[in-house]
């Protein structure tokens, strides 16, 4: 015996408008970050050559002695501010491309704690202007 199943067309209206909005913010959010030319703003993290950190929330990065990067981390990176060295980790291996915040993570050894794994939430590519104003502590 079949049995018949009736849709409201609310409820496919619904299934449609989520599929829509779903793939609009997957697109949105695989996208690689852009400048104001509308270039990609993709670094290699085998090419930083320096590093500045004025506190345990933010630290700056030098790229091919040229461009600057801000990364705001997620969480507090204890003494991050205070550390000769960091090693900033490429989530697509040693050296790999870092184009957003889930590409990197800095790892910073910590006075009492060891090596801690600092999640970054947010990068920012400098432009001259910001890379000037910034103080004698923050840059790289």
């Amino acid at each position: 015996m079949k049995t018949a199943v009736a849709f409201a067309p609310v409820t496919f209206a619904a299934v449609a408008a989520f599929l829509a909005f779903s793939a609009t913010a997957a697109t949105a959010a695989d996208a690689p970050p852009k400048d104001a030319a509308g270039k990609n703003e993709c670094f290699w993290s085998r090419n930083v050559t320096s590093f500045a950190a004025p506190d345990d929330h933010t630290v700056y990065v030098k790229v091919n002695l040229r461009d600057v990067y801000r990364l705001d981390l997620m969480i507090s990176c204890p003494d991050v501010d205070w550390n000769q060295s960091v090693a900033l980790v490429s989530s697509h291996g040693a050296g790999g491309s870092i184009c957003g915040p889930l590409d990197a993570e800095i790892v910073s050894h910590a006075q009492g704690l060891g090596r801690q794994r600092c999640p970054v939430k947010a990068i920012h590519k400098l432009t001259p202007q910001e890379v000037a104003a910034l103080p004698k502590r923050a840059k790289p």
